[in-house]
């Protein structure tokens, strides 16, 4: 379990844009908003990136960098690229399980005749200050009951302009 005001683990992921995304090289103005998703077989998963894609200017204009991460290999990422609606969200694939157990995402197997890869994590959701400690996290062990990011947003827009510290540090 990563603990508020510890450095996140190590992010350095290939993105569906041909370039390379490395969270230690974010110089966001606020924060990194790091949304971990299941990958391609997931419909919550679509539905909650496109949102996320409608909103994403609103996460730019309050200095938010946002990236969304899966384990999805780089042919069902392109799926993903091409097929939903996720505007210019960052999206970054082939996480490694063992990147994901160090970010404390919850790992699940393909169900039998499913379309899911063979392992894949479960949904997390991280918000990151600009020298890499970790402010907020939310993670599940399955695919629904996501962060409302309406929610997300108007919190961070509390924690910006109360200088509200990151809380469950004693964990």
């Amino acid at each position: 379990m990563l603990k508020p005001g510890q450095k996140v683990p190590t992010l350095d992921l290939p993105l569906t844009i041909g370039a390379q995304y490395d969270l230690a090289k974010q110089s966001p103005e606020n924060f990194t908003v790091a949304v971990f998703y299941r990958g391609k077989h997931c419909p919550i998963c679509k539905g909650y990136l496109e949102e996320l894609a409608g909103k994403l200017g609103e996460f730019t204009k309050r200095g938010l960098n946002v990236v969304a991460v899966s384990m999805d290999a780089k042919e069902r990422a392109m799926v993903v690229d091409k097929e939903w609606d996720t505007g210019d969200v960052p999206l970054a694939y082939d996480m490694s399980e063992d990147t994901a157990r160090e970010w404390g995402l919850y790992i699940s197997q393909k169900r039998e005749g499913s379309d899911e890869p063979e392992v894949f994590s479960e949904p997390g959701l991280f918000v990151i200050r600009p020298d890499g400690e970790l402010y907020f996290a939310s993670v599940q062990n399955a695919p629904f009951t996501r962060p409302p990011l309406d929610q997300l947003l108007q919190g961070l827009d509390y924690v910006m302009n109360n200088d509200y510290p990151s809380r469950g540090t004693l964990t």
